[in-house]
């Protein structure tokens, strides 16, 4: 699990991959950059001391669309960490009917057995395609075996036979690598596994400690189907057959558990549904609380039965968010608080960060729009004072009417450039557009002004 020192980023440089993405919330950028730092200072601790350090798990504080959520995804994807994002509203107490919370450590473990297999298939993918050009070699020019001859007499007839195919074998082989035979049809067969009993109840296939569909699909033979399609694809399906058979999958598997309880990291949405409002829950509020005494185990560390073994997670990372709008963060239950030690609020976006999330972000908004519209040939230049006033009226409505953070500037831009994405195919085609403030104005004035329609437009 040890990882070379130059492999694993520092806390600052985690903090500059991040600012590539999401603008502004330091104070949280910095909160998951150090806990994901400690994850491989860990790693390198010595003795029984390494089992005894808890990861610090974070609970995130603010209004929607200012971050929480693509903090945590692009934290994982950095850290090539078991990721697995849940909404903590969706489980319910053990009783009622519907997901319990050991699903999302199964889950993380399916994710995790998935991250390895990938990576184990790349490992063997140029000997999985050496092994599906001799299987499609052998469908064209099936090879002919030198025959056994006692006492050591020699068949020079059948020498020859077996010397030219050979020949042709090589010079097929040549072919196939170069491409030359892509579109050449061929059929041949694939191996499918037999289908399972789909298992139903009141607890679901995912949260059954064993899983019987799997089991019983491999006791039931596995079914050869016959498929025809050009020589380009059928390389790729043999190839990935191949390469099923050429990985371990109870290292994969073995792998795969150890990167959850050493690397996962379970974000938990919208952990401020779950919490209770001042003690007043009625109804189906009631379990609440019980969805907390749940997940707090699973927090503090328990052993989870998935289909891949048990699973520990007393060393997973736990990052919890919510608006808090109703509820308080104390309004958890006093255990699961000091399960959280770390809490950072997030701040609202003012008009200067919509300014920077509109231009500076690798995957900003301006960019994928003027990507869209490059498709059709069409050139949209966004100048500075559209943008601005883009930003200012994204900040106003947010102020105004709902504070939706970033996802304002969706609807915004949406509305604003709804004409010229529908007009361009057919009436703009290889058009130069220059979205200024005067245009912008003259598309969302009337809409900012009217409030009553704004709530449903913007």
């Amino acid at each position: 699990m040890k990882k070379n020192l130059k492999e694993v980023l520092t806390p600052t440089q985690i903090v500059a991959e991040l600012n590539k993405f999401i603008i502004g919330q330091e104070d949280a950028k910095v909160a998951v950059a150090i806990a994901l730092r400690n994850r491989w200072r860990r790693q390198q601790v010595e003795g029984s001391l390494k089992d005894e350090i808890l990861p610090n798990n974070i609970i995130l504080i603010g209004p929607t669309g200012v971050g929480k959520t693509e903090i945590a995804r692009r934290l994982a994807n950095l850290a090539k960490a078991p990721f697995v994002k849940v909404e903590a509203s969706k489980y319910t107490e053990v009783g009622y009917v519907g997901r319990d919370v050991e699903s999302m450590i199964r889950d993380l473990a399916d994710i995790a057995v998935n991250m390895v297999k990938a990576e184990r298939t790349e490992e063997v993918k140029s000997r999985a395609v050496e092994l599906a050009d001799e299987r499609i070699l052998d469908m064209l020019i099936p090879p002919i075996k030198k025959p056994a001859i006692p006492n050591g007499e020699e068949n020079g007839e059948q020498n020859d036979e077996v010397y030219q195919n050979q020949k042709t074998r090589e010079w097929m082989r040549f072919k196939l690598k170069n491409g030359e035979l892509d579109e050449k049809m061929i059929e041949f067969d694939t191996t499918q596994p037999a289908m399972g009993m789909q298992i139903l109840g009141p607890l679901g296939g995912d949260d059954l400690g064993i899983n019987l569909q799997d089991m019983m699909s491999s006791m039931l033979p596995k079914k050869k189907k016959k498929r025809k399609t050009n020589i380009k694809e059928a390389r790729e399906i043999i190839a990935d057959e191949e390469a099923q058979k050429l990985i371990d999958i109870d290292a994969v598997q073995k792998e795969a558990v150890q990167r959850v309880e050493n690397t996962g990291i379970v974000f938990i949405d919208e952990i401020d549904k779950i919490a209770g409002s001042s003690g007043k829950g009625h109804g189906p509020d009631v379990s609440r609380e019980g969805v907390q005494r749940d997940l707090l185990p699973i927090v503090e560390g328990s052993s989870v039965n998935t289909k891949y073994g048990v699973v520990k997670t007393d060393h997973i990372l736990f990052i919890a968010s919510g608006a808090f709008h109703i509820a308080k963060p104390s309004d958890l239950i006093p255990e699961l608080q000091g399960r959280f030690p770390i809490r950072v609020e997030l701040k609202s976006l003012t008009e200067e960060d919509f300014v920077k999330i509109l231009t500076l972000p690798e995957n900003a908004l301006l960019k994928q729009y003027s990507a869209l519209l490059q498709t059709e040939g069409v050139k949209v230049n966004f100048l500075d004072d559209g943008i601005n006033e883009i930003a200012n009226i994204a900040y106003q409505v947010n102020e105004e009417i709902e504070n939706i953070g970033a996802r304002r500037l969706h609807t915004i831009l949406t509305t604003l450039l709804e004409d010229i994405l529908f007009m361009v195919p057919d009436k703009m085609p290889d058009a130069e557009i220059r979205v200024n403030s005067q245009m912008v104005k003259e598309k969302l004035e009337k809409i900012v002004k009217n409030r009553d329609l704004s709530k449903y437009i913007l």
